[in-house]
């Protein structure tokens, strides 16, 4: 049947067809974003940092998908698409320093729903334009009322200087598609080094802070929870006899 003798009964299951393909993607975004919530919160918590400053996430827009199809010179079908273009989901993580990067990652990675499917270290090997992050992408499996899908994630890790650089970089070129002075070009390479310095001497700040922290005994309240907005009585007998449940566990 050619697209002329198409009937509105089937454009509307093609339509139907093509919100349930997007719906993957929501619902990998919204799957990857929950554990990310919890790793923040488990952050938080145990360890009283949390290495994530912010996550946004995008579906790319039906013209996008097109656009990009027809420039890589894939056929306009769902099973193609899925297979070849494998940004339409997107999610970026931005961190307080580069070895958060790495740590987030590997979270990510080890977890046994989600498998890596590709990795562009722009960190350890910047674009010529100094352009730094890392790029992922990653396989998630969902589940759909009558089927499991694994649907492709492009994940993009960066500090804030290297998302600070990205975002005024593209302000910068919007909309312009002719050739850029070299002038240009060299400034913003050079804005992209002085960038990666700052996030060099934060982290070494943050460093040494942690170990002055460290060596410095803390008046802490052991026998008190804090969760959330509520506080929690913890028996001195309770925490002992589960310090001794470790032991014992530890012996056998």
């Amino acid at each position: 049947m050619s697209d002329q003798n198409l009937t509105q009964a089937d454009l509307k299951e093609k339509k139907d067809n093509f919100m349930r393909f997007l719906m993957g993607y929501k619902f990998a975004l919204s799957k990857i974003n929950t554990t990310l919530d919890i790793l923040k919160q488990e952050f938080q918590y145990i360890h009283d940092y949390n290495p994530i400053e912010n996550v946004s996430s995008r579906i790319k827009s039906p013209d996008s998908i097109m656009k990009k199809a027809q420039k890589k010179g894939c056929d306009l079908n769902i099973l193609s698409i899925k297979d070849q273009i494998r940004d339409i989901a997107g999610l970026r993580i931005t961190c307080s320093f580069e070895s958060d990067i790495y740590e987030i990652r590997d979270l990510l990675v080890n977890r046994k729903d989600i498998v890596i499917i590709e990795e562009k270290d722009y960190i350890k090997a910047p674009k010529g334009n100094g352009y730094r992050s890392l790029h992922l992408i990653i396989s998630v499996p969902i589940y759909m009322s009558d089927r499991e899908e694994h649907v492709f994630v492009e994940v993009q890790i960066r500090t804030i200087a290297m998302d600070f650089w990205a975002s005024l970089e593209h302000k910068i070129y919007y909309k312009y598609h002719k050739e850029i002075p070299e002038r240009i070009r060299i400034e913003l390479s050079e804005a992209a080094t002085v960038a990666n310095q700052l996030d060099l001497k934060m982290e070494a700040l943050h460093t040494e802070m942690n170990e002055i922290k460290a060596s410095i005994s803390a008046d802490e309240d052991l026998e008190e929870l804090q969760l959330e907005n509520e506080r929690f009585h913890l028996p001195f007998p309770f925490l002992n006899s589960l310090f001794n449940e470790r032991l014992n566990s530890d012996n056998n």
